[in-house]
C-alpha cells in the first residue's frame, strides 16, 4: 500500500512539473503552435525527441501521429508525439527501477503495476487537461461571439476582429487563443474554411461546431455574420446554463457516497453509541 502511494506521488509530482512547463505563454499575440514556437523549443524538449530514436518510425507506420497530434494540439500542449511517447516510455521505465529501489527486489506484480501506471497516468492527465481546455472553450465562448459581433459590427471582417482582439490583450481566453491558431493557418495558406473546420474537428464542443458551421456557411453564401452572431451567443448562453443545470443535478449523487460511508456512521455511532453501551451493561431499562 505504501508503495503505491509512493508510485502516485512520484507520478504526480513528475506530471505537474511537465503540465508547468508545457504550458502556454500568456500576453503575446502568437498562439503557442506557430512555426518560431516549433523551432525554438528548449533542449529538454528536443531532447525528449530524440531519447528514442524509433518512435517518430513505429508511429509514422502505425498512422498513430496525427491522431495523438490532434489531441496534444487540443490540450494545447508544445509537445510532439514523438516526444509524448517517448516521455511515457521514460515514465514508465522511471517506475519499473523505482519498484527495487523502494521494495528491494522487483516481482511480477509490481513490474505489472509500474507499466501500467507509467501507461495510464499521462493519458489520464493528458485527458483531463483536454477536459479542462474544452470546459473553459465552451464557458467564454458567449462572451467571445459578444466582442467578435461589436468588431464586425464597428466595420471589421471576421479576421481582422480576431486580429484586433489579440492585439488588445485578450489572448488569455482560450477560445481566442484557438482563434489565433486559425489566423496563424490562414496566414500559412490554407483557406478560412478548412481552417475552421480543422478547429471545429480539434475541439470537437457542440456549441463550437454550431458556431464554425455558421461561419462556413456564411462564407459560402456570402451572407453578412453580423446577424448570426446575436442567435449564436444567445444559443451558446442557453447550452451554458443548462450544462449548469446537468452540474447541479449531479451533485446530489456525488455526496450520496460520502454522506453514506463518511458523516452516517459518524452520526450512528454518536446517537446509538451511548444507548449500546447502556444495553450491554444493564443499565438501559433502570429507570422504569
Amino acid at each position: 500500500m505504501l508503495f503505491l502511494i509512493f508510485l502516485f506521488l512520484v507520478a504526480a509530482v513528475v506530471l505537474i512539473v511537465i503540465g508547468i512547463r508545457s504550458m502556454p505563454r500568456v500576453g503575446g499575440a502568437k498562439p503557442a503552435f506557430t512555426p518560431e514556437t516549433t523551432r525554438s523549443k528548449s533542449f529538454k524538449t528536443s531532447f525528449l525527441a530524440g531519447v528514442i530514436p524509433f518512435t517518430a518510425v513505429i508511429l509514422d507506420k502505425l498512422n498513430l501521429d496525427a491522431k495523438i497530434k490532434l489531441r496534444l494540439t487540443a490540450a494545447h500542449l508544445r509537445l510532439s508525439p514523438t516526444e509524448f511517447i517517448n516521455f511515457k516510455l521514460l515514465f514508465t521505465a522511471a517506475l519499473v527501477m523505482l519498484v527495487p529501489f523502494v521494495l528491494g527486489k522487483i516481482g511480477p506484480i509490481g513490474f505489472v503495476v509500474a507499466l501500467v501506471l507509467g501507461y495510464l497516468l499521462p493519458e489520464i492527465w493528458l485527458n483531463k487537461r483536454i477536459g479542462q481546455r474544452k470546459y473553459a472553450i465552451a464557458r467564454v465562448l458567449p462572451e467571445t461571439i459578444d466582442l467578435l459581433s461589436l468588431c464586425v459590427d464597428a466595420g471589421l471582417d471576421f479576421v481582422a476582429a480576431i486580429e484586433w482582439l489579440i492585439k488588445k490583450g485578450v489572448s488569455t481566453n482560450p477560445m481566442i487563443q484557438e482563434l489565433a491558431f486559425v489566423l496563424e493557418e490562414i496566414q500559412w495558406g490554407k483557406s478560412r474554411t478548412q481552417a475552421l473546420k480543422d478547429m471545429a474537428k480539434r475541439l470537437n464542443i457542440q456549441e463550437v461546431n454550431s458556431f464554425i458551421q455558421t461561419l462556413v456557411q456564411a462564407e459560402r453564401m456570402g451572407t453578412p455574420v453580423a446577424e448570426a452572431f446575436a442567435t449564436l451567443s444567445e444559443d451558446a448562453r442557453l447550452q451554458r446554463f443548462h450544462r449548469g443545470e446537468r452540474f447541479a443535478m449531479k451533485a446530489p449523487i456525488k455526496i450520496l457516497l460520502p454522506l453514506i460511508f463518511c458523516i452516517l456512521p459518524v452520526i450512528g455511532i454518536i446517537i446509538g453509541g451511548p444507548i449500546f453501551l447502556q444495553f450491554t451493561q444493564g443499565k438501559m431499562f433502570q429507570g422504569f
